[in-house]
């Protein structure tokens, strides 16, 4: 999608931005909108927002304290962020100029979006443009704790390799087994297709069915909760996360699952009770599991770390240039597009837009 400037955008806009912009004769400006960017970010989307506005940059990326967010946003209109940024009422309270915030990312539960909601705060989020990669990303974590691949690649690392065995690094197929997708939104059927290439039978579970045509592309069969974990031989979760979603894999749900079942898990840490998942694994109800989330980011469970029948990695599913790139442009384009007086892309709260003041006529 490609932006241009209004060229009456900055002496239109004047009263709409509350003095942040000021003109001298002629039109030319010598003030613009002021926007934040929490984090490091691609320079494309940079110099994207710098030719509209005057950009604050963190890049030492490091996420900011609280105390420190506050005070870099509260001269700010816009705010680019990451999901290691938290805007609640309490950040939201403090910076009266706001009027869209853009996340570089899917989620956004790191974002009251009720109480922006309220403040006729516009929120977008990067839908889509990840749900291929995190779909790769999901079949690398399954592939790798199936077969063993990091305990295997370590053990030649540390030199204890002494030749092959016929029963050294024993895994478990993936080809004919069951695949079991909790959640077939747009990243769960990219995984679905994936599976097809491994002859997998296919089961899913979701808060509502699929439309037959899915159905019959994916070759899925749609059952309930229980079914999926007790028959499934691997479980992938893609569901958001809310109060609904909280800890849904806990004690009661690795209760039914297969002693040789992995789960897999590249949604959202509290989707999974992770001191439940590690009384499973330790206690052999399961086989193994793969994350790329973890309940309270960046600590992760001690136990977990200790495991061999674990593979961890730092949150990375949609980590491919190419792909986090496109989350970064995207995130400017939302926030040209809303602080210019035109409709976000990815607008989440859409209900702000028709009362914003800064909608076009």
């Amino acid at each position: 999608m490609r932006l241009s400037r209004p060229s009456s955008f900055y002496l239109a806009s004047r009263d709409l931005f509350s003095g942040s912009l000021r003109t001298i004769s002629g039109g030319q400006n010598i003030m613009r909108p002021k926007v934040l960017i929490t984090r490091k970010v691609f320079d494309e989307a940079i110099a994207m927002l710098k030719q509209y506005f005057e950009v604050e940059d963190n890049q030492g990326d490091h996420p900011f304290p609280p105390d420190v967010l506050i005070q870099k946003l509260k001269d700010k209109m816009g705010a680019m962020i990451l999901l290691t940024d938290r805007i609640d009422e309490d950040v939201l309270s403090h910076c009266p100029k706001l009027k869209m915030i853009s996340i570089v990312a899917v989620g956004y539960n790191n974002i009251d979006v009720e109480a922006c909601t309220r403040r006729r705060i516009m929120v977008t989020n990067t839908p889509g443009v990840l749900d291929d990669t995190t779909a790769d990303f999901t079949w690398t974590l399954l592939l790798a704790t199936a077969r063993r691949l990091v305990e295997a690649d370590q053990y030649i690392r540390s030199s204890q390799w002494e030749g092959w065995r016929l029963m050294e690094f024993l895994g478990y197929d993936v080809h004919h087994k069951i695949l079991g997708i909790c959640g077939l939104g747009r990243i769960g059927q990219r995984v679905a297709r994936r599976a097809k290439g491994f002859d997998m039978k296919i089961y899913y579970t979701d808060v509502v069915r699929a439309v037959p045509s899915v159905e019959k592309e994916l070759g899925g069969l749609f059952v309930d909760k229980k079914t999926l974990l007790s028959e499934s031989d691997f479980i992938t979760l893609h569901v958001p996360l809310g109060p609904q979603t909280t800890h849904y894999i806990s004690t009661a749900e690795f209760a039914v699952m297969k002693p040789t079942a992995i789960l897999i898990n590249a949604s959202r840490g509290p989707v999974v009770d992770e001191k439940a998942l590690v009384q499973a694994l330790g206690e052999g109800r399961i086989a193994g599991a793969g994350l790329d989330v973890y309940e309270r980011e960046p600590e992760v469970e001690l136990a977990l770390i200790q495991m061999k029948n674990v593979v961890l990695a730092p949150h990375i599913a949609s980590a491919s240039h190419g792909t986090r790139g496109r989350m970064a442009t995207m995130a400017a384009e939302n926030l040209v597009a809303g602080l210019t007086g035109r409709l976000p892309p990815n607008l989440v709260n859409s209900e702000v837009f028709g009362s914003s003041p800064l909608r076009d006529g």
